[in-house]
């Protein structure tokens, strides 16, 4: 049989052909174009219209059985009650809510009775504190529906105004030992949760409306399953719905995430906590991964040096620079988006290849941190699947495993959240009998060089020293 997946994700739409017969795939990749908006405030319908592009040139005509959806984290928008949009879309990079997040966290108690009720911290990235902002501004929430963009385009393929448990855990507004929106923040917002629409499980389905039908080439009343977040199909992916397997993944941002049985609240907000596919992940993100990659490369080298010629070094030594990853603010474990990054410790026989070294292994460095927070929390992984651009240096997937110290195991495709698509298809149409049962191959294992372990334990104390100083 075909499941088509279709990814709207914070840069790209992307597109997916899974034929069940041999377990094979096809992948189709867009780039946003300028219609699309920015990384942070994106237009609805330009970013929908590229995912069915997408979709649509993958599919070329051929037969679909199944069509199932993927979007992001921690999206909002205002839609009118025709559901044409009202605002643009505001991806979770956008921090209008910085200081609104800032007075709160003031408060004594505030932050960890909210993150205490959702298993989200006190920060901009949240669509609750969007909405809050909007709120103080003077919009009346009340005359809107709520979507984000994944449930906007669920509704744009299916007419229907629905919306995953899983999806909304992210959203900051989701009681996570009640799994319903939480009464107490509604009424902070002045909204109701009928204006989030109706929420269903990671496998509900709806049939493809005659619109959507058209624009893909395909049939009108496919089943359709309404969009769930990436991060939690990348746990269906990678296999790691069960205990013991950790996903981490190394793209523009960085996550990494456990599986749990109940929700995994350290006592001090640090990790956060959202509803899963199937129970519940313990996890931690980090703003600044390939996006710090891409600062350096365009405002420091100039493009001066190609990637390639960056990484051509002898190494991280001793006396190699520090790297702060906070550029664009920080999530886990500090959630201060206001905090800075930059580096320290630079001598002057220090070149771009120096810099670019240190600023690899400071995104590290911080998702680092957040293991230690989690795996304190939820015990050591027993394997760990590593994923994300990342893997497109085998010198910094080497780092990563070294610093990690651990072995790093590496799938066919770098395209996790799509294949978890295609996993909660394969369930829906009887070939899996439960996603959590999904084992994918593995490719290859990357080992951790014993070697360099002394080395970066040493440089890892003087990052955590930089980070508890600032500077």
């Amino acid at each position: 049989m075909e499941i088509l997946v279709l990814e709207a994700s914070t840069s790209s739409a992307k597109a997916m052909l899974y034929h069940t017969a041999d377990n094979s795939f096809e992948i189709a990749c867009q780039a946003y174009d300028k219609n699309c908006g920015n990384g942070a405030v994106q237009n609805a319908e330009a970013v929908y219209e590229s995912m069915i592009s997408a979709g649509k040139k993958l599919l070329s005509g051929r037969h679909v059985d199944i069509i199932t959806l993927c979007g992001v984290w921690h999206s909002v928008m205002l839609c009118r009650k025709d559901m044409k949009p009202a605002s643009p879309v505001y991806q979770w990079t956008y921090g209008g809510a910085k200081e609104l997040c800032s007075k709160l966290r003031s408060d004594k108690d505030y932050p960890n009775t909210y993150y205490q009720k959702t298993g989200c911290m006190v920060n901009a990235v949240y669509p609750f504190f969007k909405l809050l902002l909007m709120k103080e501004q003077g919009i009346n929430l009340s005359e809107y529906y709520i979507h984000g963009q994944g449930s906007y385009n669920t509704y744009r393929m299916t007419h229907k105004r629905v919306l995953t448990d899983c999806m909304a855990s992210g959203s900051g507004l989701l009681n996570i030992h009640t799994k319903n929106f939480d009464t107490d923040l509604l009424t902070e917002l002045g909204v109701s949760a009928e204006q989030f629409g109706n929420l269903t499980q990671y496998n509900s389905i709806h049939p493809l409306c005659k619109e959507a039908a058209a624009a893909l080439g395909v049939k009108e009343g496919i089943p359709v399953i309404s969009a769930n977040p990436d991060g939690g199909l990348n746990q269906a992916g990678e296999g790691a719905l069960r205990k013991g397997v950790m996903t981490f993944s190394v793209g523009t941002s960085g996550a990494i995430r456990l599986s749990t049985a109940q929700p995994a609240l350290p006592d001090k907000p640090s990790t956060w906590c959202y509803l899963s596919l199937k129970n519940w992940l313990s996890g931690a993100a980090t703003n600044g991964c390939g996006i710090c990659i891409d600062w350096f490369y365009n405002q420091v080298n100039k493009k001066v040096l190609s990637y390639t010629e960056l990484e051509q070094n002898t190494g991280i030594t001793e006396h190699s620079p520090a790297f702060l990853p906070f550029i664009f603010g920080e999530r886990c474990p500090g959630w201060n988006d206001e905090r800075k990054g930059g580096f320290a410790g630079l001598a002057p026989d220090h070149g771009l290849q120096d810099m670019y070294l240190a600023v690899q292994e400071g995104v590290l460095f911080n998702l680092y941190q957040c293991y230690r927070i989690l795996t304190d929390l939820n015990g050591s992984p027993e394997h760990i699947r590593l994923s994300g651009g990342i893997l497109h240096s085998e010198k910094w997937t080497q780092m990563c495993a070294d610093i990690f110290n651990h072995e790093m195991e590496i799938g066919y495709s770098e395209h996790g959240s799509l294949l978890g698509g295609a996993v909660v298809a394969m369930e829906a149409l009887g070939i899996l009998d439960d996603v959590q049962n999904y084992r994918p191959d593995i490719r290859h294992k990357v080992q951790p060089d014993e070697k360099k372990r002394a080395l970066y334990e040493k440089r890892f104390q003087r990052y955590e020293a930089l980070y508890n100083t600032g500077f």
